[in-house]
């Protein structure tokens, strides 16, 4: 799948890109299987990954690998000083979603136990679509190819789509023949 991100992401660096459609590969698959917490976990290693291209595009210096700030919170507030001549996406909106992102993966169902309801199914939706908003918004960004194929690309992360398994009535239904129990 990394191929196909090439000319989508073609001024990201190849391993941060490759870091990054893992990650998006992870929360979707872990979605996908049901595994709430393991797509979640993945939601915290896209935004240090993201961060990581982020910080790399401000500073004019891609660091060879992604990394984890010492807080996540204060490294994207810092992203929002950046100089105007950024664009919008880069310097808030999407470290603001960086910041949501962690916050479920750090403070909710997934590192801590808490609450009556266990919030991991919807913390889950929560995270693979913020996951899909940010890696279409770095699409829109950093495209290296024409604006109706970036357009094209970035839809077809937008769209709903259908999950492995359906639960009806108390009974669950496989639709991946290739699982197993």
């Amino acid at each position: 799948m990394s191929s196909q991100f090439t000319g989508l992401l073609s001024s990201i660096p190849q391993t941060l890109r490759d870091e990054l459609i893992e990650s998006l590969n992870q929360v979707e698959r872990n979605f996908k299987e049901n595994r709430w917490e393991p797509s979640e976990l993945n939601g915290g290693k896209l935004c240090e990954v993201v961060y990581s291209i982020l910080k790399g595009y401000v500073e004019n210096s891609f660091p060879a690998s992604a990394s984890k700030p010492a807080n996540m919170v204060d490294a994207c507030k810092s992203l929002e000083r950046s100089p105007s001549s950024f664009p919008r996406s880069i310097r808030i909106q999407i470290p603001r979603m960086l910041t949501a992102l962690y916050e479920i993966r750090n403070n909710r169902g997934v590192g801590h136990i808490g609450g009556d309801i266990n919030p991991n199914h919807m913390d889950a939706v929560c995270v693979l679509q913020i996951s899909k908003w940010v890696v279409s918004e770095l699409i829109r960004v950093f495209h290296g190819i024409s604006t109706q194929e970036a357009s094209r690309a970035v839809d077809a992360l937008s769209d709903r789509e259908l999950t492995l398994i359906w639960k009806i009535n108390g009974k669950s239904r496989v639709l991946n023949n290739s699982l197993s129990m």
